[in-house]
């Protein structure tokens, strides 16, 4: 209103044009007074610390061993022909497992052509790794005990298969120099960087070809490569880490120890893998920082195999979320999804089935008597060994 009263009675003046003009001028003098403190630089500066103080989500999906039998590859090929087609296996998870920010598996065949072979020495055909990454799986871990069953040329085909591909990798490398530049694996995303460490126990006494390295556990390379990420920027630290007793379904002593040597260093979440069978999972603390959790999933058990044992056909994905605030993430939540595996079907193959999808709509399965006994064991069994975790449901459209 005042604005207004100036405006008049300078208007009214006979030098018409000056008035309006230094009414305007008053105006805006005005404006600026109220307006103090408001320039456009500094408003964009609140707004961006406002942004960062929102969470950021991080929802990151694990799953254990992919395995390569011989009847698995039987079953993947085409008739007569050299085509292996394998895309059908997980066709009931592909949209779950795309629905992650990121999701890891750890490939338990090497990938060096033709002829294809299974267990004592795996490879399987190219298609099996495709199918693997048009599921939604974009990672995956390669230091596990049969990284060498296929000498310097599966460790290093294996490697050319998987950046054809575009998958993220770690755990082998060709030569000390890619080991030097490449790791630790650091991903970025919403401007934090977490690293992913993958070690082994051994590779079945097959020796190592140089230049190529697998990454074996040895507490004075790790204690570097944890250093090293910490160095690069690192704000969370995964390790992936293939170990244990085959077929047994309790960590071993070893397993404890060394997942609290871990996490005493620094390292965040441990997930393990190779027992063929599940392992409990675990929230542990560092003996210098007992307020921090740490989980600890001892094994994940088979994901996808021919193994048809109690125990040992289905395993579990575990999913971690984690937030980043002010470029720092933390830990927030975990829970477990148990998956049995059906050998059958129509094509026939290996049907990854989630467990709690098929207790929740069982026509869709179309299971056998046998089948659904069996079903109905594996997540019994889960169930009772993992009571003290979180089980996840799977969502159903």
């Amino acid at each position: 209103m005042l604005y207004k009263n100036i405006i008049q009675w300078i208007s009214q003046r006979k030098n018409y044009v000056l008035g309006t003009s230094i009414a305007i001028a008053v105006i805006l003098a005005g404006f600026l007074l109220v307006n103090k403190g408001t320039h456009p630089s500094n408003s964009n500066h609140s707004t961006e610390t406002k942004l960062d103080t929102i969470p950021k989500k991080i929802s990151l999906f694990f799953v254990g061993d992919m395995m390569g039998h011989k009847p698995m590859i039987d079953a993947a090929k085409q008739g007569t022909t050299e085509e292996y087609v394998y895309e059908h296996w997980f066709q009931y998870i592909k949209e779950h497992v795309s629905s992650y920010d990121l999701a890891i598996a750890n490939l338990e065949v090497t990938l060096a052509g033709a002829p294809y072979s299974g267990y004592p020495l795996f490879c399987s055909p190219d298609s099996y790794a495709k199918a693997i990454m048009e599921t939604g799986f974009k990672f995956l871990i390669t230091a596990n005990n049969h990284s060498q069953d296929k000498g310097k040329k599966g460790l290093e085909r294996t490697l050319d298969v998987l950046d054809t591909l575009k998958f993220m990798h770690t755990g082998t490398f060709k030569n000390k120099a890619d080991r030097d530049k490449l790791y630790p694996y650091l991903w970025e995303t919403n401007g934090a960087q977490i690293a992913f460490l993958n070690y082994s126990y051994g590779t079945n006494g097959i020796a190592v070809t140089p230049p190529n390295i697998v990454n074996l556990i040895d507490t004075a390379i790790m204690r570097k490569d944890i250093k090293k990420a910490k160095e690069k920027g690192a704000d969370f630290i995964i390790t992936t880490i293939h170990w244990g007793d085959e077929y047994q379904r309790k960590e071993n002593t070893y397993q404890d120890k060394l997942a609290q040597w871990m996490a005493d260093l620094g390292v965040d979440a441990i997930i393990g893998m190779h027992p063929h069978v599940i392992q409990p999972l675990k929230i542990i603390h560092p003996k210098n920082n007992p307020k921090k959790n740490v989980p600890v999933a001892f094994s994940l058990g088979n994901f996808i195999s021919n193994q048809r044992d109690r125990y040992k056909n289905g395993g579990i994905g575990v999913e971690l979320n984690l937030e980043i605030v002010a470029g720092k993430i933390t830990w927030n939540d975990w829970g477990y999804y148990p998956f049995w595996v059906q050998l059958g079907g129509k094509p026939r193959g290996y049907y990854v089935i989630p467990v709690s999808s098929w207790e929740k709509n069982p026509s869709k399965y179309n299971l056998t008597s046998t089948e659904e006994l069996q079903i109905k064991e594996f997540a019994m069994d889960t169930r009772d060994l993992l009571k003290e975790a979180k089980e996840l449901f799977f969502p159903e459209k």
